[in-house]
């Protein structure tokens, strides 16, 4: 494909997916970067959408799209991986490894169409990150 058919061939689901990946991304992120985690803002925007591309560029090909899903779970993994941190005896990160792993899968979701999946997704896990503060109030008491 050209340079000029590729404007051409430009459906605009596409940047609809990307929007909506962005979107959901920012939701999580934003709750993380209030937290002053390491992976915030901008690291789950960037999964979020980087799952989405990969899967709607794998649809495309003619290849079995569920390798390139296998690929995302994998590559995200060694990503959460990298985020959690052991520090004197307490281990941090394993929240944040968790909601990169989820938005991957909400970025997948996006790529396959399934919207309303990933925009419930989305709203579960901004509902479950919002428990860590019921969690810390109740080890006040």
């Amino acid at each position: 494909m050209g340079f000029e058919e590729g404007f051409v061939n430009f459906e605009f689901e596409t940047l609809f997916q990307m929007l909506l990946a962005v979107a959901l991304g920012t939701l999580i992120g934003f709750e993380r970067e209030l937290k002053h985690r390491p992976a915030g803002l901008r690291t789950h925007m960037m999964v979020s959408l980087g799952a989405t591309i990969f899967t709607v560029i794998s649809l495309s090909f003619d290849i079995e799209p569920s390798r390139i899903a296998a690929g995302i779970v994998t590559g995200i993994g060694f990503l959460g991986a990298g985020n959690i941190i052991a520090h004197k005896g307490h281990i941090r990160g394993i929240t944040s490894a968790a909601t990169l792993w989820v938005v991957a899968g909400i970025g997948l979701s996006i790529g396959v169409g399934q919207y309303l999946l990933a925009i419930i997704c989305a709203v579960f896990v901004f509902a479950i990150l919002q428990l860590g503060r019921i969690e810390k109030r109740q080890m006040l008491k």
